[in-house]
């Protein structure tokens, strides 16, 4: 059985931002409630995992500011 190879377009910060920005769209059209909560929770962590990947990246590997 082979596996299956997914060839992934957009860089994983990109993947992130879009999934983000997704969610923050979704959230707008759900009215105040536990369910935009949610969405909005998922667009923080896909921001904070963009910026925790970026800071990895970097030369240097320094701690945030």
């Amino acid at each position: 059985m082979q596996r299956r190879r997914f060839k992934n377009t957009l860089t994983f910060p990109d993947r992130l931002a879009k999934e983000a920005k997704r969610f923050r769209q979704e959230a707008e059209t759900k009215p105040p409630g536990q369910e935009r909560d949610e969405l909005l929770r998922k667009a923080r962590q896909a921001e904070t995992a963009a910026q925790i990947d970026q800071w990895v990246a970097s030369p240097g590997f320094k701690p945030p500011e």
